[in-house]
């Protein structure tokens, strides 16, 4: 593969430090809202952008990521909104790489030649798709790479030596790293851990490691910016959203400002992380 993904790594390489890569919920809290904070997340310093699909029964989600979910999904927000957001973004942005992450019900429901055919036309990049194990790449993994989307593995804590092949196997992109077992914010990210793991992973794949689950601040994000290629900001960003809301759940005026300025931050951490001290 050599599209944007696998083109931002390599800059990023060259200038040697990590990605951030935001994370928010497609339609949350709205299309409107969401639709600014996603326009704006590239100037305020996400070098990937990756965006929620909702769905109802989101397993490996926490309780924050799950309401994000339920917000945009009361909204009205759907798979083919999802893509027209993507599309809308795209048209103003030819750059920034964007992984759409969820689950396999709604693309299934979709139709998955449909699906792959309209994401790519949309200008998406990559899927994370969760709870497709690696035995099940016909459904939707191989398809994907032969439209020309990477597809994107989850690699966790639990993934031993004798798994591990079977994820890396049709990996692209990059290999995404769960750093604490469990669903999403409810723990923090270890340092020592994570860059263990990252160095593991390596042993076995060529791809850039990105790391996710468990970081929330600044110094966080920079930490595993120092052992990882990137570090995946989610939790932290949906409870920035959640809690600019009003008492009826709309977007208060000082939404996207709060949002941004947190990724504003979470990138200056990732951007500092390997710079030597003068």
């Amino acid at each position: 593969m050599s599209g944007r993904i696998t083109r931002r790594f390599a800059e990023l390489k060259s200038a040697g430090r990590a990605a951030l890569i935001p994370y928010l919920t497609c339609g949350d809290p709205d299309v409107e809202t969401f639709a600014r904070l996603l326009a704006d997340l590239p100037a305020s310093g996400a070098d990937l952008v990756e965006i929620g699909m909702p769905f109802s029964d989101p397993m490996a989600d926490g309780p924050s990521i799950q309401a994000a979910g339920l917000r945009a999904l009361k909204c009205g927000m759907s798979l083919k909104q999802t893509l027209a957001i993507v599309r809308a973004f795209r048209a103003g942005d030819a750059a920034t790489p964007i992984v759409l992450m969820g689950y396999y019900n709604p693309i299934f429901i979709y139709g998955v030649e449909r699906f792959l055919a309209d994401a790519t036309s949309a200008g998406v990049d990559g899927l994370i798709v969760v709870d497709l194990p690696p035995e099940h790449d016909e459904e939707l993994c191989l398809p994907a790479l032969a439209a020309g989307l990477d597809f994107i593995r989850l690699a966790t804590p639990t993934t031993d030596d004798r798994r591990l092949p079977a994820v890396l196997k049709h990996s692209s992109g990059f290999v995404y790293y769960v750093s604490i077992a469990g669903v999403t914010g409810t723990k923090s990210a270890d340092a020592r851990a994570v860059a263990e793991a990252v160095e593991r992973i390596r042993r076995r794949s060529s791809l850039p490691v990105a790391v996710g689950f468990g970081i929330r601040t600044a110094e966080q994000a920079a930490a595993v910016a120092r052992s990882a290629d990137a570090a995946v900001v989610g939790s932290a960003l949906v409870d920035e959203v959640a809690a600019h809301l009003d008492a009826a759940g709309k977007a208060r005026p000082d939404l996207v400002a709060a949002v941004l300025g947190r990724v504003r931050a979470l990138a200056e951490g990732v951007r500092g992380a390997r710079r030597v001290p003068a």
